[in-house]
Parts: structure tokens; C-alpha cells; sequence
């Protein structure tokens, strides 16, 4: 049927659009690779450490693929959100008498926002004299969420067995409000958490940057004024060493912060998604914008750490 390609090509179209992003998310990659590889040779147009290739990298295929999912989870969660309202309006047409069918048809001339465009298709369909189970699954084809499949597949079995399917429509509708309802709470409990995760991160970049800048370089300053062989008093009974300062290491040390800065930056964006959606893909952009803080803070803001020689 002409509404069943419809409803493939539209499916393609969904999925060819969230390939394109990843694509792209991956090429954008793949290029700060290879800018990291020629910097190794000595090529790069822009002179930058591995660790920051590697940072500049992992923000380029978070930052697309991030998005675009957050996009998308929000234009799913417009489209269910109004789902109840459809089921209200549905059920409350067939305690008139109506069969399910024509409380669909009657009911696709309500407003219910971004479902409003996939109602009126499922009631042309029926009115053109698609039978109303089959509308519906074409129906939850063409929305594809679980919460439209997991609605219409119960929807179908209680039409088909017969009985008040418009019991059935008032439980639902109140079953998907409270998931809806129970979906806000935990957004607003988990909101104070995702401030906590933000703030401490920034708490985390600024207590580098001071170490860093004053207390590694106050060591490198004292250890470049103490020339191999000088006379240095020691303490009695102290040993041999006591007093050497091992600058060579500080650089080493300056690369373990950064390193620690971009694994935080991921890992605590990942962990901010989960706890706001229950997601890790949720996580990207969360991972994105921390770690673009990270970067613009050691690099740019501050002038950057010099690294591993």
C-alpha cells in the first residue's frame, strides 16, 4: 500500500539522518587524527600536544552525535506527551457508542501538537477503509518510540478481543500520563545533582589551574635557582637528598592534570546524562560541553600547560 511505502521511506529517511550525523561525527574525528599524526611528524599546520588533539577530537564527534540525539529525545518526548491526550479524547468518543474506528476518525480533528500531522493520516487511512488495527500499527511504524508501540499493541489486543475497548483507552491514557509525570519528578530531583556535577568540575579545572600555574611553577623556580653543586645547608640528620627538587618531572606531572581534566570531562558528562535521562547517549552533550570547558580553560583562558617537553 501507498501508506505502508510512505511509512518505510519515512523510516529511512529517520535513520539515514542519524547515520549522516554519526558519519559526520566520525569524519570530523578521523580529521583531528590525522592533524594529531602529522603534528607527530612535525607537519601540522596548527603546532598543538597529542592531548590536545585527542580532547579537540573527542569534542568533535561529542559535539554533532550529542545533539542531535538530545534533539531528537525531545522531539520524541513532544510527540508521547500529547499521546495521552489522543487516547482521552478516543475513549471518550466510544463511550458514545462508537466503535474504534470512528472515535479515531472523530478524534483526529483535535489539536495534539507534533501528533497532530500522524492522527490525521491514521484517520484518512481508516476513512479510505484501512481497518483500524491495521491504521494503528502503521500508525506506531511511522512514531516508532517504545511508549507509542508498548500504547497501540494494547490498543490492538483489546480491540480484537472485543468488550469496552474505551476502559481499556481511559487506562492507558492515565498509565503513559503518570510514566510522563514520573519522568518530570525525576527530572527535577536529578537537577540539583547535574548542577553539583557541572559546579564541581569547574571547582576541579580551577584547583588545577592554580596548581599549575603557582605551586609546579614556584617548584621549577626553585629548582632551576639551585645549581648542581651549590652548597645547601642541611638539617641535622638530614639526608643527602633532602633539599633536591625534582623539576624534571613537573611536566609530567602538568600532562596527568590535563589528562585528568579530559577523562573527567567525558566521564562526568556520561554520568550527568544517565542520571537526567537514564541514557549514556544523553551523556554526550553533557560530555561535550564539559570537556570544550576543560579545553578552553587550559588552553586558550590560560595561555595552556606546557607538555611533555
Amino acid at each position: 500500500m501507498a501508506y505502508e511505502e510512505e511509512s518505510q521511506f519515512q523510516k529511512m529517511l529517520k535513520l539515514g539522518k542519524t547515520k549522516e550525523v554519526l558519519i559526520a561525527s566520525a569524519v570530523i574525528a578521523a580529521v583531528c587524527m590525522l592533524l594529531m599524526f602529522l603534528n607527530l611528524l612535525d607537519a601540522a599546520p596548527i603546532p598543538l600536544e597529542p592531548i590536545d588533539w585527542a580532547m579537540i577530537t573527542a569534542i568533535g564527534f561529542l559535539g554533532p552525535s550529542g545533539f542531535y540525539i538530545n534533539k531528537k529525545n525531545r522531539e520524541i518526548e513532544l510527540i508521547e506527551r500529547r499521546l495521552p491526550d489522543f487516547l482521552r479524547d478516543v475513549a471518550e468518543a466510544g463511550r458514545f457508542g462508537m466503535t474504534l474506528a470512528d472515535a479515531i476518525v472523530v478524534s483526529a480533528s483535535g489539536r495534539y501538537g507534533r501528533l497532530t500531522p500522524e492522527i490525521k493520516k491514521m484517520a484518512a487511512q481508516i476513512y479510505w477503509g484501512v481497518p483500524a488495527s491495521e491504521a494503528l500499527t502503521l500508525f506506531s511504524q511511522r512514531i516508532d518510540t517504545p511508549l507509542v508501540n508498548r500504547v497501540v499493541a494494547i490498543i490492538i489486543k483489546a480491540n480484537d478481543a472485543g468488550g469496552n475497548v474505551a476502559d481499556v483507552l481511559t487506562m492507558v491514557s492515565r498509565d503513559a500520563k503518570e510514566v510522563h509525570l514520573s519522568e518530570d519528578e525525576q527530572k527535577i530531583a536529578m537537577t540539583s545533582y547535574l548542577a553539583v556535577i557541572y559546579i564541581a568540575f569547574a571547582v576541579f579545572i580551577v584547583v588545577i589551574i592554580i596548581l599549575s600555574t603557582q605551586f609546579l611553577a614556584q617548584m621549577a623556580e626553585a629548582g632551576g635557582a639551585m645549581e648542581p653543586g651549590d652548597d645547601v645547608d642541611m638539617p641535622v640528620g638530614g639526608g643527602a637528598g633532602a633539599a633536591e627538587i625534582q623539576t624534571e618531572n613537573i611536566p609530567v606531572i602538568e600532562f596527568i592534570f590535563v589528562l585528568a581534566v579530559f577523562a573527567h570531562g567525558v566521564g562526568d558528562g556520561i554520568v550527568a546524562g544517565v542520571l537526567q535521562t537514564g541514557k549514556i547517549a544523553s551523556g554526550m552533550q553533557h560530555s561535550f560541553i564539559l570537556t570544550s570547558m576543560g579545553f578552553v580553560a587550559l588552553r586558550i583562558m590560560f595561555g595552556g600547560l606546557e607538555l611533555m617537553g
